[in-house]
């Protein structure tokens, strides 16, 4: 059997022998690990120094989010034209349904520049999937939700701890109630284990794992798409293509409401770190 070009370099994403078809004596080149690892662009991946795509996307979607917004609010008007117009609608998005919502406006003003980039910067990365050329979602590589949500984190505990000292914070991410009797030691174990180890890896593998989940299964049917274009599979591959259509607009909306989420638990974490424990 033909074995796609891929199995001779995991490295090559995407990479698969576009003669395979149906009915051609070669094997369905699924989509697989391989699908998320790249070649450096720059650099020797056995040095762990070098610059491959995921990380040009991550650069050129910051560049891309500052721009947008430079090029919006560099000349601001009392009436806004159509760029500003947009950023201000989803700065004020996020200001007042996440920020103000979650931590209060009070307590929550200084921290909107902090969740708006958040906000923009994740749905960027998550948008390169569907942009041609392009087409992976950088949320898909661990590291990167990792980073996140480790920034997420360090604010958070140090917030706890500024505001509460080191006995409050103890009690906050505790949980503890004196009420709770003989069962309050395990209750505040629980409790320790999940705010400190649980929380922040969730938060980061549940932006990693939707966009992973996805792109996967955008994969599979643009393969599936072109392998079965060939004879009577042309009538299953057009089957597929649908998918890929119907797949990629869910995408879209899957990619923003990941954002959002990611950034609303941020703002809960926050709140958490803010509020009074009783």
């Amino acid at each position: 059997m033909k074995e796609p070009a891929v199995s001779a370099d995991p490295t090559q994403t995407l990479a698969f022998d576009t003669s395979c078809h149906l009915f051609s004596g070669c094997g369905f080149p699924a989509p697989g690990l391989h699908s998320f690892l790249f070649k450096p662009l720059w650099g020797d991946a056995d040095s762990n120094l070098y610059f491959n795509k995921t990380m040009l996307l991550a650069l050129i979607g910051s560049i891309v989010v500052v721009a947008f917004f430079w090029a919006a609010f560099a000349r601001p008007k009392v009436v806004p034209g159509k760029l500003q117009m947009i950023a201000e609608s989803g700065y004020d998005f996020i200001r007042r349904g996440v920020v103000y919502e979650t931590i209060g406006k009070k307590e929550g003003e200084k921290y909107v520049p902090l969740v708006v980039s958040l906000f923009f910067f994740v749905w960027m990365m998550n948008l390169w999937s569907i942009i041609p050329v392009a087409q992976f979602p950088v949320t898909a590589i661990i590291s990167y939700p990792a980073i996140l949500a480790a920034i997420v984190y360090v604010l958070w505990v140090g917030l706890t701890f500024k505001r509460h000292g080191f006995v409050g914070a103890f009690k906050n991410f505790t949980g503890y109630d004196k009420s709770l009797g003989a069962v309050l030691p395990l209750s505040m174990t629980i409790e320790l284990f999940s705010n400190l180890l649980v929380r922040p890896f969730t938060h980061a593998v549940r932006l990693f794992a939707n966009m992973f989940a996805g792109h996967t299964l955008l994969l599979l049917f643009t393969i599936a798409s072109w392998y079965m274009l060939n004879g009577i599979g042309i009538a299953y591959s057009g089957v597929s293509f649908v998918m890929v259509l119907v797949m990629t607009a869910f995408e879209l909306f899957i990619q923003a409401v990941q954002a959002y989420v990611f950034v609303l638990l941020t703002c809960s974490f926050i709140q958490g770190a803010l509020a009074e424990h009783h």
